[in-house]
């Protein structure tokens, strides 16, 4: 019997690589960095030894590929929560953690204040 099982992700994954910083909204004293092992516009997954559980809401600060986005790489900060948590190095207790994004702001840093010389009267 040949079965086929649909992919229901809304956004494609990259197999990449990004170091990110990462929270829980529960232990904001207890910021890690982290490697993505996957990600995409929607969520990432990746590799953490802090505990954490299904339905958490979690914080991660990365910047976000232009791979993915198709714009220049920008920072984000993202607010998301955990939908899937698995043991991926036994005995060394590090967990494969999967979050969704449920928003996310992409933090700007504006320039420094630069006097703006002209030739030229303002009309």
């Amino acid at each position: 019997m040949n079965v086929f099982v649909a992919d229901r992700r809304l956004a494609g994954r990259h197999r990449l690589a990004i170091s990110m910083r990462f929270w829980t909204l529960k232990f904001a004293m207890h910021e890690q960095d982290v490697m993505s092992l996957n990600l995409s516009t929607r969520g990432v997954y990746f590799a953490t030894r802090f505990p954490v559980c299904l339905g958490e809401a979690v914080q991660l600060v990365l910047e976000m590929p232009k791979l993915i986005t198709c714009r220049r790489a920008t920072q984000w900060c993202c607010t998301g929560h955990v939908v899937r948590v698995q043991p991926i190095c036994f005995p060394l207790d590090v967990l494969g953690v999967g979050v969704t994004f449920d928003c996310y702001e992409i933090l700007r840093h504006r320039p420094p204040l630069v006097p703006i010389l002209s030739t030229h009267p303002i009309e």
